[in-house]
């Protein structure tokens, strides 16, 4: 028997439909159904990596970690890892398959990967009551129509209901409805069934006129207004707006428990990878995180981290040409605290042999850490686990570089020297204990009088977004209407607005 099933489209990148996705699965399983996320094709560069060794989008582990389930390739089965404005790395079932241009993605590649798409799907629907699949920037990106895999072209191919999202808070989210639905195909049309209006604020009684005319001219009903809620922006694909990151800067911020507050500058290098690493320094009352890209701004931080990227030699001369290489040397010398992970770990060694990523081939490192790297065209994806700074510490890992420590202190899998720090393990400062000891560490390095709150569980934290990103969908949205989609598909008879699709 085939599970039900919905996809949560939207009139624009970044409309929300993670997020509701992610919502609607919370809601779902607190109802006792047995639900999974799945999105066909996601181009991000916050990944992760599933207990059996696969890489998927972070937007696709968070919504899994949403139905209370453990995420697996089948939710993601095509990720694109872009390498720069040409090209991205394709990951296959979570393993990369190759470097594509955008040209040679669409030219036909991604069409023949339609049917590996449709099996994972299918897959799923045998196993869970419901799946609830996120589609891809817009269902009418008319140029891409023939090829897709992720919006209508599955949607199409599984007969799923199609339930568009519109930020209003971005305004014309009725022109931007209309146009949407007028610029698909009348076989397209017919799955799309209504419309959930996303990030509004004020009172929805002066909205609701403008509702009717949508569904007078639509003949589609809205399923819900969601109110604009701060900070509601867990796991996104892409951007510098994410995860609890975003709730501390966008909400009122949690006093110190010390005197000091804990300052940590993030630098913005190129083709930033799993920023979302910063987001557990973050969540801790009286760290505050920015993102710079300038070296003055390094002067009053207390700790500097280099996040992880798609492009290490191409962020190191960045680096270099801001003059934030020669910052970051210098603070190391002085004893100050960085932070390099994985990406950044490369670029804090003495010499890099790159014939993979960047074909750039030898490369100095900023000389900071002991450690020599070599890319290897096999990527390293593992789940760690160890000890540090006496605390157990769980993390993740995804590289093409493989790096030889020569000295220094042990530090996960990679090296200390002195306050310079370095790892490939992504996620380790969710680990309460560790993020906490590693902290102190870093107050007292900084002479800051700053303590770590002894019960700040990044976890829990987690939880509480996704139970709220449920409480919005549970009290905003018709849940009946949308269960009677997700079980019984599209409604019959919906009316065809034209133009429909150009030929």
């Amino acid at each position: 028997m085939t599970g039900g099933g919905l996809l949560v489209a939207g009139t624009t990148s970044d409309a929300g439909k993670s997020v509701v996705t992610a919502g609607i699965c919370r809601w779902l399983v607190r109802q006792g159904v047995k639900v999974a996320p799945f999105k066909a094709q996601n181009m991000s560069l916050n990944s992760f990596v599933t207990r059996e060794g696969a890489e998927i989008g972070r937007a696709q582990a968070m919504q899994a970690q949403a139905c209370r389930i453990e995420p697996t390739a089948l939710m993601n089965p095509v990720l694109l890892k872009p390498g720069g404005e040409q090209s991205s790395q394709v990951v296959l079932l979570g393993r990369p398959v190759g470097e594509l241009s955008a040209r040679g993605y669409h030219g036909g590649r991604q069409q023949r990967l339609l049917g590996t798409v449709l099996d994972c799907l299918a897959e799923l629907r045998g196993t869970y009551d419901a799946v609830i699949c996120e589609g891809a920037g817009s269902p009418a990106e008319i140029n891409l129509r023939r090829t897709d895999i992720v919006n209508m072209g599955i949607a199409r191919n599984a007969r799923l209901p199609v339930l568009v999202v519109g930020d209003i808070d971005r305004g014309g989210v009725f022109a931007s409805f209309f146009g949407t639905v007028a610029l698909l195909s009348r076989e397209d049309q017919e799955l799309v069934a209504g419309f959930l209006v996303n990030k509004f604020r004020g009172d929805v009684s002066l909205l609701e006129p403008g509702l009717e005319m949508l569904y007078g001219l639509t003949g589609r009903r809205t399923y819900g207004v969601l109110p604009f809620r701060h900070g509601l922006g867990i796991d996104e694909e892409d951007g510098l707006r994410v995860s609890l990151r975003g709730t501390v800067r966008e909400s009122a911020v949690t006093p110190p428990v010390g005197e000091d507050v804990l300052r940590v500058a993030v630098c913005a290098i190129p083709l930033m990878s799993n920023f979302t690493d910063v987001d557990a320094l973050a969540a801790e009352p009286g760290v505050v995180v920015r993102f710079v890209d300038r070296p003055e701004e390094l002067a009053d931080a207390d700790l500097v981290v280099i996040p992880g990227t798609r492009g290490t030699v191409r962020a190191l001369r960045w680096l270099r040409e801001r003059g934030l290489a020669e910052a970051l040397v210098r603070r190391a010398a002085e004893g100050r605290p960085v932070l390099g992970v994985c990406g950044g770990f490369q670029i804090l060694g003495e010499h890099i042999e790159d014939e993979v990523e960047s074909r750039a081939g030898a490369v100095d490192g900023l000389g900071v850490l002991p450690v020599r790297v070599r890319f290897a065209r096999e990527k390293t994806l593992t789940r760690p686990s160890g000890e540090a700074l006496g605390e157990r510490v769980e993390g993740y890992e995804i590289h093409h570089g493989v790096a030889t420590v020569e000295a220094g202190e042990p530090f996960l899998d990679g090296c200390r020297v002195g306050q310079t720090w370095g790892t490939h393990w992504h996620g380790s400062l969710e680990s309460d204990g560790f993020r906490r000891a590693f902290l102190r560490e870093v107050a007292t390095a900084a002479g800051r009088r700053f303590v770590p709150a002894p019960d700040t569980s990044f976890a829990a934290l987690r939880e509480e977004q996704l139970d709220r990103l449920g409480d919005l969908i549970e009290q905003h949205a018709d849940t009946d209407a949308l269960w009677r989609l997700i079980e019984s598909g599209a409604p019959q008879g919906l009316p065809f607005i034209p133009p429909g699709a150009p030929a």
